[in-house]
């Protein structure tokens, strides 16, 4: 994976992505809703006109959660959104 921070406190991978355009912020987040309606996992975004923040969590919601390698896979999958 690329770009993406891992974080102890709270528990999650994070990950910036910068566009050249607000039509390619755009498409991209486009791409991304789409990915997540299909594997029904929402992460975090915040997005401006030509960035976009996005943070996963663990899946698992307990208080000592921590990621997993499926956590990874989907940090994986949205890097090849990119492609």
């Amino acid at each position: 994976m690329n770009q993406w921070q891992e974080r102890k406190r709270p528990v999650c991978l994070e990950c910036r992505f910068e566009f050249d355009s607000y039509d390619a912020t755009r498409d991209f987040l486009d791409k991304l809703g789409e990915h997540s309606e299909a594997t029904q996992r929402f992460p975090d975004i915040s997005f401006g006109r030509t960035y976009v923040n996005i943070t996963l969590r663990p899946e698992d919601d307990s208080p000592d959660a921590q990621l997993s390698e499926a956590d990874r896979a989907f940090a994986a999958e949205i890097d090849a959104l990119l492609r």
